[in-house]
């Protein structure tokens, strides 16, 4: 399985996009400092992910979610949580 994941600073609470083959040693990479677009940006909480077969559905569900309309979709995904 591929993963496209969203991460929220706890820091700064900003959302941070990415993709991976494994996502628990990726998002402890991330907690861990290991990650340098990050590491300024710890702790960090996974609020979303997506799992693919096909390592390039991911990649490109991931570059998805970067662009404008791929912002506005994961808040309306998840208007509850940033409703809290």
């Amino acid at each position: 399985m591929y993963y496209c994941y969203i991460l929220l600073s706890k820091k700064d609470g900003n959302l941070y996009t990415g993709f991976t083959p494994n996502l628990k040693r990726r998002l402890a990479q991330h907690n861990s400092g290991k990650v340098q677009s990050t590491k300024p940006r710890r702790p960090l909480a996974l609020i979303y992910y997506e799992a693919c077969l096909i390592e390039q559905d991911a990649r490109a569900r991931e570059k998805y979610l970067k662009s404008g309309i791929g912002k506005r979709f994961i808040r309306n995904r998840l208007k509850h949580f940033y409703n809290l």
